[in-house]
């Protein structure tokens, strides 16, 4: 693992990580849950996760990947998986493990689903994958790119240097962060670094990222700094677009994306806990946070406008499911908020389906008392056609 994601790691462990949120939304740094508890298994127990399955229908015969002269097989990984080519973002900060490979001329790549991400950078050797398990959280993987017959893919454990631990609430999984980053691509944890979700305001949002599209307010994407004091904006992207699959790095989908990871790690936190120490009393304030985030109810307003530079923002509602009246929780607003209804897609996961009987069951009724009141008529009926069955909601109308 680099040392730059170590330097990282320190830094948050010592407090020079902040958060960009209100006081009362930041996110408390959490001790590492451990891995090897009996309740857990993460190490030891078969992964049931998107990646995993795809991986035993290549070792079973039932599933081949098409290897593509200049993208490898990145193409037909993404379609295999149901990964849009929409939802790409670019990162230019040098902070993963492909380090040297990255640079604002050639960034890393990101695409993801719900349960999925994706990244790729041209020109090096393996595909990184992340993917959520139902009860274990996010399972890292990679995949050698150099053509051969035998594909298959492979555990990372080294991931989770740097993706468990205080920037994922102390569970594997992902986040995205914004740091100062130098005109070749270089992080400077010293000036401090960030782990950016909805509650972020924009103007400490996306160091290190190409963000595309109208955003309306000051944010920190497409610049490089020299100077602590003094940040140099970028007139251009200045990766070579023949290298991706898309042209852009969409401001939707990146915010998107944002709000879906500190989700996944909420849900794993709770999870793990409940089957690790299920306290009712210790496990009232995780069900509160959780609730809460789902509810976006200390997101950021915006506001300006916000405007995506592809068709993420036609694609990702189209996932559905759709109540009668032809409304969805994927809806996007981009004029006040993010999300045109203000409870999380991430209701319809596995990884929230997963979540312990009783757990699921107190945090749904938590979710039917706190449903915002302009709003809670269309959420009700929304979630009556859409997920019939909630706890807490059987009775709503």
């Amino acid at each position: 693992m680099s040392h730059i994601c170590n330097d990282m790691t320190r830094l948050i462990l010592g407090g020079a990580v902040i958060l960009g949120a209100s006081l009362a939304a930041a996110q408390v740094y959490e001790d590492n849950l451990p891995l090897h508890h009996p309740a857990i298994q993460y190490r030891h127990e078969p992964a049931d996760d998107p990646v995993a399955r795809l991986g035993r229908e290549l070792e079973g015969g039932n599933a081949a990947l098409r290897h593509d002269p200049a993208l490898s097989y990145l193409p037909s990984l993404l379609d295999r998986l149901g990964v849009s080519i929409d939802s790409q973002t670019l990162v230019f900060s040098k902070t993963s493990v492909q380090e040297s490979r990255i640079s604002p001329r050639t960034p890393r790549a990101i695409y993801f689903r719900d349960d999925v991400a994706i990244a790729f950078v041209p020109g090096t050797d393996a595909i990184e994958l992340a993917a959520v398990d139902p009860s274990k959280g996010v399972v890292f993987y990679s995949l050698d790119v150099r053509k051969t017959e035998r594909l298959r893919f492979v555990r990372s454990e080294g991931c989770l240097h740097c993706h468990q631990g205080p920037a994922t609430l102390g569970v594997p999984g992902i986040y995205v962060g914004s740091v100062h980053t130098s005109p070749s691509g270089r992080a400077d944890f010293r000036l401090g670094s960030i782990v950016t979700d909805h509650r972020t305001p924009f103007a400490d949002r996306w160091g290190g990222w190409y963000v595309n599209g109208a955003a309306g307010e000051t944010h920190r994407g497409n610049a490089v700094s020299t100077d602590p004091e003094f940040t140099t904006s970028m007139a251009a992207p200045r990766f070579d677009a023949k290298s991706y699959l898309a042209p852009s790095s969409d401001i939707v989908a990146l915010m998107t994306l944002e709000h879906q990871t500190q989700m996944t790690n909420l849900l794993t936190r709770l999870s793990w806990e409940a089957r690790i120490a299920p306290k009712d009393d210790a496990l009232a304030p995780r069900i509160e946070e959780v609730v809460r985030y789902m509810l976006f109810v200390d997101e950021a307003p915006l506001r300006e406008p916000i405007r995506g530079a592809s068709s993420f923002t036609e694609t990702f509602p189209r996932v559905g499911p759709r109540d009668r009246k032809g409304r969805s929780l994927r809806d996007f607003d981009l004029e006040k908020r993010l999300f045109r209804y203000p409870l999380s897609y991430m209701l319809y996961s596995r990884h929230f389906d997963g979540l312990p009987r009783d757990v699921r069951e107190r945090l749904c009724r938590r979710l039917h008392e706190l449903l915002p009141g302009e709003e809670r008529q269309a959420l009700l009926e929304i979630l009556r056609d859409t997920k019939p069955g909630l706890p807490g909601f059987e009775l709503a109308r």
